[in-house]
C-alpha cells in the first residue's frame, strides 16, 4: 500500500512539473527579399513578463529586425531610417564593403536621418547579421534588441539538397538573455550577463519541427555569454557553416561551443523521432573551464546571473509530421574552398589583450595598452596585401575577436595547426580568444582601399567594446596615391525647387562624389548617401517641404562643397 501511494506521489509531482512547464511558441522573423530594403530603427514595447510591458527596439519591429535575403552578386540598397531618440550606427557584421557603407562607429545615424548605403555581394552563402555599433552605445542598443539576421543565397549552396524552408525545416535563432528590474526593464548598467534566455526575443520558447532533417541557423547574440550547444540526448548534429558560409565537408558532433558574434549551421535529424515527442537544445555550461564566459559561480551581482555554470535549455522543440519533400541525407560534400594559409601571408602583426585589471580605479580591457580613440587610425594595411594576425590574450578571461570586411581563416592556436577545433573549420571573422593562449588568423585585404573611413577590430563584447577593446585600421592603395588638395567643386541642381527627385550635375564630368548630406534650415542631417550612385538622382519625395542645402565631398580631394534647393 505504502509502495501504491508512493508511486502515486512520484506520479502526482511528474504531472505537477509537466503542467508547472509553459512555453511560447518561438517568433521566427519576418523576411525581406530583392536589392532595396526599407529598415526603421525604432523605440517599441514587448510584452516579455506579466506585468509591465518592457521598453524595447526593433527594426520594423518590436524586437529584432526583418531577416535580409541577399543573392550574391547582387547590388543591394539599403534605407535606414532611424526613428530613435539616439544616435546609432548599423553595421552589416561580416559583410565584404566600402568602408564608408559599413556602419561602424564613424557612419551616424543622427535621430530623424535616413542613411542610404549600397554594396554589390559578394559574400558566399551563409548567415550574417546586422546590428547597432555606435561608441559607447553598443551594449545600450543592442540589449534593446536592435538587431537583425542576412542570409546570402548563391549558386553553388542552392544546388545541395539541404533544408532551406524558411520558418519550417530552416530556422533562424538569436540566442541572448537580458535581466530585468523590478518594472520589468532591461538592466544595461553593471551587467555582463542576463538571468532569463530570451530565443528570438521569446521566453521559454518552443518550436515545432517536421520528423526530417532541419537547419538552425544559430547566432549568440549575448553581451558576454558563451554556449556550449548541444540536445537534451547527446545525440549527434552536423555543423553544415559557421561564419563566412559553407564548410568544405560536414563536421559531426555532439557539442558546440558558439561564443559572442559566432554563427553555426547545424543540421540534425528528427526521422528518427516519434510524431509527437520532444527534444530540447541546451547550453551545457556547467563545469566549463574557468575564464569560459558565463561559467562563473556568482548567481547575482555584475557578473553573476541565474544561468551561470548551470546547464540550461535554449529551445524546447515538438516533432510533427514531415514535410511533402523531407531531406533525409547530409550531403557528403558541401563546399570546395580554398584557404588561406601561414605560408601564404607577407605581412604579419601581434595583437595582445591588455589590461582589465580589477580595483578601486579599474582600467578596461584593451588592445596593446591603448583603448579606442575615434580619429585615432591603429593600423594601415596594402590593398591585397595577404596578412597574419595573431591575438595574444595573457589576462585571466576569454574574449571573442572580431575583424571587420574580411573573412578569415583560423590557422593556429597557441602555434599548433592542430589545436583549430573542427567547429571552425571554415572561413571567420569571429574567434574565440581563451585566457592564456593566442590564436592565428590569415586573410587577404582586397577590394576596398579608402585612406578616410577606417575598419574595426574589436572584443565582440558589447560592453568591452564600448569601454574602449576596440582599434580600427584603413587599407590604402599605393599606386593610387594622390596628392589631396582642398578645392571648390562646380556642381547645379536640378529642377530645383523639386518635388520627387534631385538631379545633381558636376561641372567637371571626372569628378567622382564620395558622400552627399542633405541639411534642413537649420543644419540637421536628414539624409546621408555614401558614394551615391548619380546617374539615378537622389529621391527627395519624402522630405516636409522647405529649404535644404546638399553638402557634397569629392573622392579625390575631400573638399565639400554646398548647394542650396527647395523641396515643394
Amino acid at each position: 500500500m505504502k509502495k501504491t501511494l508512493l508511486s502515486f506521489a512520484i506520479i502526482f509531482v511528474v504531472l505537477s512539473n509537466m503542467k508547472a512547464q509553459t512555453y511560447n511558441n518561438l517568433w521566427i522573423p519576418d523576411t525581406l527579399i530583392g536589392t532595396t530594403f526599407n529598415l526603421a530603427v525604432k523605440d517599441t514595447f514587448k510584452q516579455l513578463l506579466s506585468g509591465n510591458q518592457t521598453i524595447t527596439g526593433g527594426i520594423n519591429n518590436n524586437f529584432w529586425g526583418p531577416t535580409l535575403f541577399f543573392n550574391k552578386g547582387d547590388t543591394v540598397h539599403m534605407n535606414v531610417k532611424n526613428k530613435l531618440n539616439d544616435s546609432t550606427t548599423i553595421h552589416w557584421h561580416g559583410m565584404h564593403l566600402p568602408a564608408v557603407m559599413d556602419g561602424g562607429p564613424h557612419q551616424v545615424i543622427p535621430p530623424g536621418t535616413l542613411w542610404q548605403p549600397y554594396w554589390k555581394v559578394t559574400n558566399n552563402a551563409g548567415t550574417y547579421w546586422y546590428h547597432p555599433h555606435l561608441h559607447e552605445m553598443t551594449l545600450e542598443h543592442l540589449s534593446k534588441g536592435i538587431g537583425g539576421f542576412i542570409i546570402v543565397r548563391d549558386a553553388a549552396e542552392s544546388a545541395l539538397t539541404l533544408p532551406r524552408k524558411y520558418g519550417v525545416d530552416d530556422i533562424p535563432l538569436v540566442l541572448t538573455s537580458r535581466r530585468y528590474d523590478a518594472s520589468n526593464q532591461f538592466v544595461t548598467t553593471n551587467v555582463s550577463y542576463g538571468d532569463y534566455m530570451l530565443t528570438n526575443g521569446t521566453p521559454s520558447a518552443q518550436v515545432s519541427l517536421p520528423k526530417q532533417y532541419v537547419r538552425l541557423r544559430i547566432l549568440n547574440a549575448e553581451i558576454e555569454r558563451g554556449y556550449d550547444l548541444g540536445f537534451s540526448d547527446n545525440r549527434t548534429f552536423y555543423i553544415i557553416a559557421n561564419d563566412g558560409g559553407l564548410v568544405n565537408a560536414p563536421v559531426a558532433v555532439t557539442r558546440v561551443k558558439l561564443m559572442v558574434g559566432e554563427r553555426v549551421e547545424i543540421m540534425v535529424n528528427l526521422g528518427n523521432d516519434l510524431v509527437g515527442s520532444s527534444i530540447d537544445l541546451k547550453a551545457y555550461n556547467s563545469g566549463q573551464a574557468f575564464g569560459f564566459p558565463g561559467a562563473e559561480p556568482a548567481s547575482s551581482g555584475q557578473f553573476g546571473s541565474l544561468l551561470n555554470n548551470i546547464d540550461f535549455p535554449v529551445l524546447h522543440i515538438n516533432v510533427i509530421a514531415p514535410t511533402a519533400n523531407p531531406v533525409t541525407s547530409v550531403p557528403p560534400v558541401l563546399a570546395s574552398n580554398v584557404y588561406w594559409t601561414s605560408a601564404n601571408a607577407t605581412v604579419t602583426r601581434t595583437l595582445n589583450i591588455t589590461n582589465g585589471n580589477p580595483g578601486p580605479n579599474p582600467i578596461p580591457f584593451n588592445f596593446d595598452n591603448a583603448s579606442f580613440v575615434l580619429n585615432t587610425i591603429n593600423k594601415t594595411v596594402n590593398l591585397n596585401d595577404i596578412e597574419k594576425w595573431t591575438v595574444v590574450n595573457n589576462n585571466v578571461f576569454g574574449h571573442t575577436f572580431h575583424i571587420h570586411d574580411v573573412e578569415f581563416k583560423i590557422v593556429d592556436r597557441n602555434g599548433s595547426t592542430a589545436a583549430v577545433g573542427s567547429h571552425e573549420a571554415g572561413w571567420k571573422d569571429v574567434m574565440y580568444v581563451p585566457k592564456g593562449e593566442s590564436v592565428s588568423f590569415v586573410a587577404k585585404f582586397d577590394d576596398y582601399a579608402d585612406a578616410i573611413h577606417p575598419f574595426m577590430y574589436h572584443c565582440h563584447f558589447s560592453n568591452h567594446e564600448d569601454d574602449g577593446m576596440m582599434g580600427q585600421f584603413v587599407v590604402t592603395n599605393p599606386a593610387g596615391f594622390n596628392e589631396i588638395k582642398k578645392e571648390i567643386i562646380s556642381f547645379s541642381l536640378f529642377p530645383n525647387p523639386t518635388e520627387d527627385k534631385l538631379t545633381i550635375k558636376m561641372g567637371d564630368m571626372t569628378t567622382e562624389v564620395y558622400y552627399i548630406t542633405i541639411v534642413n534650415i537649420n543644419g540637421k542631417a536628414v539624409m546621408m548617401l555614401p558614394q551615391p550612385e548619380m546617374s539615378k538622382g537622389i529621391d527627395v519625395s519624402t522630405l516636409a517641404k522647405g529649404v535644404y542645402f546638399v553638402q557634397l565631398m569629392d573622392k579625390k580631394t575631400k573638399s565639400i562643397t554646398t548647394q542650396k534647393f527647395v523641396k515643394n
